[in-house]
């Protein structure tokens, strides 16, 4: 029994995937690793599948597309080791239905795979305490739905196409045959090898899943036929993989519309089965030259890939990419910079900041506010807005009116912007009420699938699509993927020239909000905002002589004749929200290119341009507010328990040093910001305030202990998973970052802001 388990086809097929095909192992691997929670936690990963959205919702819809993502990229795995592998096991040719037989001996890995997704993805969703648990049997149904229909489809065809040994060699056929001019590269080859081979099997598990015996006549069939038996197979698979590719490829044209915009980890998926195909079809026409062959290609597009035809921007829309590139270069800096044009930007924002002085009666001083809120993808977005929305309400609807500058990084950027708009708008439309839990819908609904489905039939395949603005041409990529469905799910109020918040800033109507992405090319900020602000990049010291390097650069100016002030505002915010490799960074029309990265690799927090803006009019400030508050959203924990260490493993040595500049990045940031805020406290003419907002895990833990569980030596170790680093969130996640409001220490700002504007 043991020799007959040992040696049978399942067996055998494990053994020659783990021996050689370790690659395509490797991504069935790295699945069960994203569904047991053990990779890209952090990022969000495993929750793309294990709680797909799609249309904005998780339902059974969703795990219906998820199961024909697992089916094709099953099928794919499935024809590409049938097409490097099947010839060595003759008697495959002599069975009816080969490749559906090789499927069911094929499947071990699979099915390992399926169970841990099913065992995963239950789990979570109870945990999740859905409302109806009868939702988890729909999404088990659904997700079965959608697998079993992909897999009927395509079996049905391979069981009509594939003929076996003696199907194929009756005599007509036979005859038939030989007029057809199907591929057979290298079969003499591949003939010798297969005779030198020994036989390894004996037994195969049969369509009914009983195992049956090898049968023992091989050697009387001849051996070029049953290759032949093989090519016929090998080239059926290879029309189907095709046929998927090139419908993958249709969708992009359509992937505008909401419905094919598949939940993320599907695309994700596909691409798995794109590249596996791939794999398939190199080892059908190529056989031994294939890895050669696919080398030499990688390294003909890499070198391809760096001319204009290949490397084409990705594009900020509004901006001018026709007429001639700004000139980027230490001269051009240095004349942007001249005492003339920051002395002139100075007094651009002193008048916008009197303008907002005039508002209040003038022998009470106001207090000025500033915000800060960090980076940290779309937890930071609705965090930030959740916040606002709750001082908004705290204060009696009165914070804006003192609100002078919002700064920041990526997602808290995009949650200020947003309701800084929602503002404005109510200024003149009274029917708006800022504190309405739909706009946290909005800022919090999916914004990854459209990004990933992009990835997979453009940015990876295909860039040929453009789309028009303000009369000009950009190419369609998965970062005006991102961009179009901000723009969908804020309702389009974001969607406006960078000029539009020209006038509303210079009447103090909106505190100011400039985005500050970081230059790849040098490592200097750039300033995007409506009205130039020169000043944030260099000290008086430099405008008497002394020699300094500028710290950032005025986007206004420096991109003046490629039209800036037409830049689309959302675009600016993604470039201050580039997400690696999510979305692409930005490269802006200068020579040589300007490119971008997200804001948060300089300053995560918008301390440090907070505290140079109030250095830059300290003055001003003392003389006519009564002081400042430095109100900072943060979308993490400012102090954070020392971390236990255990004895390393040699791969957790390796990749230490890496990841402790990582999860130290965080830290060094706010211990640098600690140290500038206490200075600027302690030699400021004006009396500055620091009120702080965290959104925290360890509160979360604290109030469970206290409701539910007690406070035994058991429960000190609760812990629990902080909403990911993503640009889509579970409902889950969403109810935590919401209820973190409630936390002592938030309550505790909420109620000295209160405190703060009741003596205004």
């Amino acid at each position: 029994m043991w020799n007959s388990v040992l040696h049978s086809f399942p067996i055998q097929l494990l053994k020659l995937h783990l021996k050689k095909n370790i690659a395509l192992v490797g991504i069935w691997v790295l699945l069960v690793l994203i569904f047991s929670g053990n990779f890209g936690k952090v990022l969000g990963i495993p929750y793309l599948f294990l709680d797909p959205e799609y249309l904005n919702r998780v339902s059974w819809l969703g795990f219906f597309l998820m199961g024909i993502g697992f089916a094709v990229f099953t099928m794919a795995f499935h024809m590409t080791t049938y097409i490097m592998d099947a010839a060595k096991f003759q008697f495959l040719a002599v069975l009816s239905r080969p490749f559906i037989r090789f499927c069911i001996n094929n499947s071990i890995i699979p099915f390992a795979a399926y169970l841990i997704y099913f065992l995963s993805f239950i789990l979570f969703q109870l945990d999740n305490e859905l409302d109806d648990q009868w939702e988890i049997v729909k999404f088990v149904l659904g997700f079965m739905g959608g697998n079993v229909l992909t897999f009927l489809l395509l079996f049905s065809y391979f069981a009509l196409t594939n003929k076996d040994f003696f199907v194929m060699f009756t005599d007509t056929l036979d005859k038939r045959l030989r007029k057809t001019k199907v591929s057979r590269a290298n079969v003499i080859k591949r003939y010798k090898d297969r005779k030198r081979a020994e036989r390894k099997v004996d037994t195969y598990l049969d369509i009914d899943f009983k195992l049956k015996p090898v049968r023992e006549d091989l050697a009387r069939f001849e051996g070029n036929k049953l290759l032949k038996v093989f090519d016929q197979n090998h080239l059926n698979l290879f029309i189907i993989e095709t046929v998927l590719v090139g419908v993958i490829l249709f969708l992009g044209f359509f992937r505008d519309y909401e419905f094919l915009q598949f939940p993320a980890a599907m695309s994700v998926m596909l691409i798995f089965s794109i590249l596996t195909l791939l794999v398939g079809a190199l080892t059908f026409w190529l056989r031994s030259w294939s890895t050669f062959i696919a080398i030499a290609l990688f390294v003909i597009f890499n070198m391809a890939s760096s001319t204009p035809i290949m490397n084409r921007p990705h594009s900020a829309l509004g901006l001018d990419y026709d007429g001639d590139p700004a000139e980027y270069n230490l001269a051009r800096l240095r004349t942007l910079l001249h005492p003339d044009t920051v002395s002139k930007d100075k007094s651009k924002t002193v008048e916008i900041l009197n303008n907002w002085r005039a508002k209040f009666l003038e022998d009470k001083k106001p207090k000025m506010m500033v915000i800060t809120s960090s980076g940290g993808g779309q937890r930071a977005a609705l965090w930030t807005l959740h916040v606002l929305q709750q001082i908004h309400q705290k204060t009696g609807e009165r914070f804006m009116e003192h609100t002078r500058l919002f700064t920041g990084a990526s997602g808290g950027v995009v949650g200020a912007a947003f309701f800084r708009e929602l503002y404005l708008r109510s200024l003149h439309d009274d029917s708006i009420d800022l504190t309405d839990h739909k706009y946290l819908e909005q800022i919090s609904s999916d914004n990854l699938n459209p990004i990933i489905f992009t990835l997979m039939i453009n940015d990876l395949l295909i860039r040929n699509q453009h789309v028009t603005y303000n009369g000009r041409k950009y190419l369609e990529d998965r970062g005006f993927a991102f961009e179009n469905q901000l723009n969908i799910n804020t309702q389009g109020i974001l969607d406006k020239p960078l000029s539009a918040y020209a006038a509303p800033e210079l009447n103090a109507d909106i505190p100011m909000l400039p985005v500050t992405p970081l230059i790849v090319n040098d490592g200097r900020k750039l300033f995007i905002a409506p009205h130039s602000m020169s000043y944030m990049g260099i000290s008086t010291e430099q405008l008497t002589g002394e020699e300094e390097k500028s710290q950032s650069i005025d986007f206004l100016r420096f991109f003046n004749e490629q039209d800036a002030g037409s830049l689309r505002f959302i675009s600016a915010l993604r470039m201050g929200a580039t997400f690696p490799f999510i979305t692409p960074n930005i490269q802006l029309p200068s020579e040589p290119q300007m490119e971008l990265m997200d804001s948060g690799l300089s300053d995560n927090f918008g301390i440090n341009d907070a505290l140079r803006f109030l250095y830059v009019f300290e003055d001003w400030i003392a003389e006519n507010t009564s002081g400042v508050v430095l109100v900072t959203i943060r979308d993490s924990e400012k102090n954070l328990e020392i971390e236990k260490k255990t004895p390393p493993t040699i791969m957790q040595k390796l990749f230490t040093p890496l990841k402790n500049i990582y999860i130290n990045w965080d830290n060094v940031q706010t211990l640098n910001n600690e140290t500038l805020f206490n200075f600027m406290k302690e030699r400021s003419p004006y009396e500055l305030d620091r009120v702080e907002f965290e959104y925290s895990a360890k509160d979360f833990v604290e109030r469970q202990k206290n409701m539910d569980l007690g406070e035994d030596e058991e429960n000190k170790e609760l812990e629990i998973q902080r909403a990911s680093l993503n640009w889509r969130l579970t409902a889950r996640e969403k109810s935590d970052i919401l209820n973190c409001i409630n936390s002592y220490q938030n309550q505790q700002s909420l109620k000295r802001l209160a405190e703060i504007f009741n003596r205004q």
